[in-house]
């Protein structure tokens, strides 16, 4: 019986012009109007969501981990062992994200020249090792010297994992995977906390509890940055845990995508495409404003120690923040799920519980108690708009080089919210210069989102009168064929502004 999927080793692909042309030797050929069953996609998905997924997952709870845990060992001791005083403590966050900043440019490179999977468990290795360094330094600078290669080697990993998430999912599975991964930031706030909690309550300990806390966070993740270089596969034709037919399908489920994969190439042409395209710049926006409020996650906990209540009971009240994250983030993603087209207005309701934790933050006095701390709960549910914002990135981008810089882009962006907004957070106990600069932030990025969504309208507008002019853009030949890479991706790298059948999610 014939496979369902035909396959097969072209001579020479046919061009635009119904000639033919040179193919690079590997490459293959599958019929767009293949057929497959619901059944063969469901269990497909189902191995990918079981392999590729908790890798991601893991590796992104590690990264939020490590990055968090300064927090918590501000509670317990750092500022004091180390000398710091109240603007050096901001500092010490400011630098992180100046050191992931600096590594978007060479890292976007490498990341559309290497292996992705490769390069980015790698990075994981080493940034384990310089967490658990920072156990070592017994001054700021030294401290700070750390932080700055800690964000340095973390630079790969969230763009990395949109393209990741791009390459495996079909659109309108984006905003639902992405936000199982980017759960992992209030699970780690949760373990975190009583992570911490832990280690202080052991009174043996030779070294102080903050120490402690940076050494099992930083073993713990290059443990982790092993297993995935070796287990994380390139494409579907390195994917172990499916079998042939099962790769055929994932193959097909790509093509049928318009999803090109991940691509060893850097093209000027898309660069030029990329800085020129002014969705590019919404991107760049939505990461400098979703971040502008991120302070709060590294002060929250030290406004609650100041209210009256000691460390281990600061931590305490400190995780449940996390279960709220995790919460509005899934109702966020229930929101996707009941309006699929409609993930912007999504981004709207979410931006209004944070908004609203902010005022009262302003508003509240510090003998208010549990208002506060409800407050600082609810103003740290940054995770949920970012979600569905990288979700729809990873949807609305087509191109190995202009995805890997957008994303990189968007990086940028929340590394320059997330490095100049701690400046503004000096002045304890309530940090008023802060909390007004998110409510502003969040006020801006509501009308940012509508103006997006209005373009991305537009444009589909325009695509679909198009569409019924020109055929036959979408890198397969006149019989419906599409090009496979050596890892079983399609061999086509159309943008999405040159794939006349690519459509935006708004």
């Amino acid at each position: 019986m014939d496979n369902p999927i035909e396959q097969k080793l072209p001579d020479a692909p046919l061009n635009e012009n119904g000639k033919h042309s040179n193919v690079e030797e590997g490459g293959e050929i599958i019929e767009l109007n293949a057929n497959y069953t619901p059944e063969e996609e469901k269990r497909v998905l189902r191995k990918i969501d079981c392999t590729i997924l908790p890798m991601m997952c893991l590796v992104f709870f590690l990264q939020y981990l490590d990055k968090q845990s300064l927090s918590y060992a501000a509670v317990f001791g750092v500022i004091d062992d180390l000398d710091m005083t109240s603007t050096e403590y901001s500092w010490c966050t400011t630098v992180f994200y100046i050191g992931q900043l600096v590594a978007e440019y060479p890292f976007m490179y490498l990341m559309s020249r290497l292996h992705l999977t490769k390069f980015v468990g790698v990075t994981i290795i080493i940034w384990g090792i310089i967490c658990m360094c920072l156990a070592a330094p017994h001054n700021f600078a030294g401290f700070a010297a750390v932080r700055f290669m800690l964000g340095f080697s973390e630079g790969a990993v969230s763009p990395a994992f949109v393209t990741i998430t791009a390459i495996w999912y079909q659109k309108d599975e984006h905003a639902l995977r992405t936000a199982l991964w980017i759960t992992m930031n209030g699970v780690a706030q949760v373990i975190g906390c009583l992570l911490m909690y832990g280690v202080g309550k052991n009174t043996t300990l030779s070294l102080a509890p903050w120490r402690v806390l940076f050494l099992i966070c930083g073993a713990i993740t290059s443990a982790a940055g092993v297993f995935f270089y070796v287990f994380m596969p390139n494409g579907p034709k390195d994917a172990w845990f499916l079998n042939i037919r099962e790769k055929e399908v994932l193959s097909h489920r790509m093509a049928k995508d318009r999803e090109g994969g991940d691509k060893t190439s850097f093209s000027m042409q898309q660069f030029r495409e990329t800085i020129m395209d002014i969705k590019t710049w919404f991107i760049f926006a939505f990461g400098v404003l979703s971040t502008m409020q991120s302070p709060v996650l590294q002060f929250a906990s030290l406004v609650i120690n100041t209210i009256g209540y000691d460390k281990f009971q600061t931590m305490l009240y400190t995780a449940p923040s996390g279960v709220v994250q995790i919460l509005l983030l899934w109702i966020g993603v229930l929101g996707c799920w009941v309006f699929p087209q409609n993930r912007t207005f999504v981004v709207l309701g979410l931006i209004i519980p944070p908004l609203v934790g902010n005022v009262l933050l302003m508003k509240l006095s510090l003998d208010a108690g549990w208002g506060m701390i409800a407050a600082s709960w609810l103003a740290s549910c940054i995770t949920a708009v970012m979600s569905i914002l990288l979700s729809l990135t990873a949807s609305n981008v087509k191109g190995n080089t202009k995805r890997s810089i957008v994303n990189a882009v968007f990086f940028v962006g929340y590394c320059v919210g997330c490095a100049a907004s701690p400046q503004l957070w000096t002045e304890k106990p309530q940090y008023s210069k802060g909390v007004v600069t998110a409510i502003v932030d969040w006020c801006l990025l509501f009308v940012v989102v509508i103006v997006y969504r209005n373009i991305c309208m537009k444009d589909n507008a325009a695509r679909d009168v198009l569409a019924n002019e020109r055929q036959g853009e979408d890198g397969a030949s006149a019989h419906g064929e599409v090009l496979l890479d050596e890892y079983g991706a399609p061999k086509s790298d159309l943008t999405d502004k040159e794939d006349v059948k690519f459509r935006y999610s708004w």
